[in-house]
């Protein structure tokens, strides 16, 4: 069964880089099935950041997978890559069908409900090297997703529907900052699969 379908891909940005979102490329089924698997499966855990030499615990959780035990470090903190389950290996040969990318790592994340987010940052690890692709499919609750220009200021708004994928590429990372704001409407958990690949260990 094909899960997922095509759509009008058009970059969501004005300039200085690529954000290509897809819309919703898992059937609703999949999309429900994979959330209820991984909820269950993945061996999440609080995420933690050292900001000014203090050390946070966050209430949002993730888990951190790979080809390889490859070692990632953001926020002052380095997370070791587990080995890919299989769901994660066929969301994963799907996602790469889509964005014509072969990944070789994982960030997930797990925002148990809209009191969770993601304040301004962007993905310019080192180990990811310059002008990253970056593909992230939401499973879950549908959550505003938002893009801040370096320089301009100037925002870009897109809602993330449950099973859709946003492909970021090109020099957005350099350029552009994002975040996932809170909702205390959002009652449900989200899932975000952030399918990346290292080149620095």
């Amino acid at each position: 069964m094909d899960l997922f379908s095509n759509n009008d891909t058009p970059n969501i940005l004005p300039y200085d880089g690529e954000a290509i979102y897809y819309g919703p490329v898992l059937t609703a089924d999949a999309a429900r099935a994979y959330c209820a698997l991984l909820l269950e499966t993945i061996p999440w855990q609080h995420d933690e950041a050292i900001i000014y030499g203090k050390r946070i615990i966050t209430k949002r959780k993730v888990a951190w997978y790979g080809d390889e035990d490859y070692a990632y470090t953001y926020s002052n903190t380095t997370k070791q890559a587990l080995p890919w389950t299989t769901a994660l290996l066929e969301l994963k040969k799907e996602v790469e069908k889509v964005s014509e990318t072969i990944f070789n790592s994982c960030l997930i994340n797990l925002y148990h409900d809209g009191n969770e987010g993601m304040s301004w940052h962007s993905d310019d690890e080192k180990a990811l090297g310059k002008n990253t692709v970056i593909a992230s499919l939401s499973l879950g609750a549908e959550r505003k997703f938002s893009f801040k220009h370096r320089q301009t200021k100037e925002k870009r708004d897109i809602l993330l529907q449950n099973g859709s994928l946003l492909v970021m590429k090109g020099s957005t990372q350099t350029h552009w900052i994002h975040s996932l704001p809170k909702s205390v409407k959002i009652k449900h958990p989200r899932i975000n699969l952030t399918f990346r690949t290292i080149v620095y260990q």
